[in-house]
């Protein structure tokens, strides 16, 4: 058959190739998507969802990190250490960024060795955030007690420079009861690496009974 041929009995051709090839009617197929959709719906109601289960919402006391004590259990003479720091200069930066304070005593070496710094000079506000009671149990001692926090007071012994450790710690001094709350005063203390104390302070609390 010539090139010619073929091209003219094309459709001849095409039809004796279709009746001779396997039929896969409509119903079968459309069985077969059946089968397939009925499975997957049968997956997806064995997973939980939004929709076929019912969710309790977490109580956010449920977890804590100790067990909480009232104002009556509290004692003079009680400490708690809040995590030590050892200053870099990007927390300079940081308390810079926050504070909005731009003196160069605090920011420009060469203006500190001028003045005998050996070293940037932190700022004492950024040295009293150590002693935020946050960082350490305290709070999570009194948790839902706790009403605020009311009162601070502190001075700034020594310099305080970029590589220094400092280790912040609170301790209980008086507990003073009223008629429906308790106030709680604390000594906070900071010391370098040498152990030489760079602040002193009170923070003030203030619980319900």
């Amino acid at each position: 058959m010539s090139a010619l041929d073929a091209v003219q009995n094309f459709p001849v051709i095409s039809a004796s190739l279709r009746k001779h090839r396997p039929s896969f009617s409509r119903d079968r197929r459309a069985a077969t998507i059946g089968s397939r959709n009925d499975a997957i719906a049968r997956l997806a109601a064995q997973r939980p969802t939004a929709h076929n289960q019912t969710m309790a919402p977490l109580d956010p006391f449920s977890r804590p990190l100790t067990p909480s004590r009232t104002f009556e259990q509290l004692v003079v003479g009680e400490r708690f250490p809040c995590p030590a720091r050892t200053l870099t200069d990007a927390h300079f930066t940081a308390f810079q960024a926050l504070s909005g304070d731009n003196h160069p005593i605090h920011y420009d070496r060469a203006y500190c060795a001028a003045l005998g710094h050996r070293d940037l000079l932190a700022h004492g506000l950024q040295v009293l955030c150590l002693t935020a009671a946050g960082a350490g149990l305290f709070p999570h001692v009194i948790a839902q007690k706790l009403i605020g926090f009311t009162e601070v007071s502190a001075r700034f012994l020594k310099a305080v420079y970029p590589g220094d450790t400092l280790y912040p710690l609170l301790e209980i001094t008086e507990l003073k009861r009223q008629n429906t709350t308790g106030v709680v005063r604390m000594a906070a203390s900071v010391d370098n690496q040498e152990g030489v104390r760079v602040l002193t302070g009170t923070h003030e609390y203030l619980l319900r009974l």
